[in-house]
């Protein structure tokens, strides 16, 4: 991790949004790029920029945290929950959120929080990675090269991995490999799709072509999406 890490804090607390901006800009890794009083904000917030962190409060006004990460499974931020009920653990855990911070939030808490986001993102952007890995395809265990890799298809429990020379189904979700990819090298541009960005040859209407193939491009990722391809000010 080279660069610090992009943060969102969405609170509709006025006080607690104060208190954990002030968390964020004494720690060093960190870079708080937006305060949002709801999820609608945050939702535009990330039409126009993406993040890596969502700092993201439970109950809200309208859409709950715990409702809108269920409803937005494109998002590639990982998330830190903040609340002060308990009873949400268990939902988070099903969320597979970085963490679960009960409020009021310490400065030692949130530092704890803080390094374990740092060290996942440090983990994950490794260059020493192998630069593939195994899935369970046709019986037996099939090695994937990324630099292979056109794009992922997800349908519910299954992948379906598109190379430039094979098609592999395995019984995964499209997050689970997502995550095991280099943050660098691949984008999701639909719930459904993820995509290597080394292989897109052309931005066609609402999707991505890939040679002979095209991928859909959701309204809601569509401004990341361009921003990674270079495209930041395309409509």
């Amino acid at each position: 991790m080279t660069s610090p890490l992009r943060c969102l804090i969405t609170d509709d607390e006025p006080f607690a949004r104060k208190g954990l901006q002030r968390y964020v800009e004494q720690t060093p890794f960190l870079e708080l790029r937006g305060l949002c009083a709801d999820v609608g904000e945050l939702s535009e917030h990330l039409r126009r920029e993406p993040a890596d962190l969502l700092f993201l409060d439970i109950e809200m006004p309208g859409l709950s945290g715990v409702d809108f990460l269920r409803q937005q499974l494109a998002l590639r931020p990982r998330v830190v929950l903040t609340t002060a009920f308990e009873q949400y653990a268990l939902a988070g855990f099903e969320l597979d959120v970085l963490d679960y911070l009960l409020k009021p939030i310490s400065a030692e808490r949130f530092q704890r929080a803080a390094l374990k986001a740092r060290d996942y993102f440090q983990l994950r952007d490794q260059p020493g990675s192998p630069g593939y890995f195994f899935v369970k395809a046709n019986g037996r265990l099939e090695k994937v090269v990324f630099a292979d890799i056109l794009y992922l298809e997800g349908l519910e429990n299954y992948v379906t991995i598109h190379t430039t020379e094979r098609r592999l189904i395995t019984h995964s979700t499209l997050k689970a490999l997502h995550a095991r990819l280099p943050a660098s090298e691949f984008v999701q541009t639909h719930k459904s799709y993820v995509v290597a960005t080394q292989h897109v040859t052309a931005i066609e209407g609402s999707g991505l072509r890939l040679g002979p193939h095209q991928v859909p491009v959701s309204k809601l990722l569509r401004a990341q999406v361009l921003a990674r391809l270079g495209f930041p000010a395309a409509e």
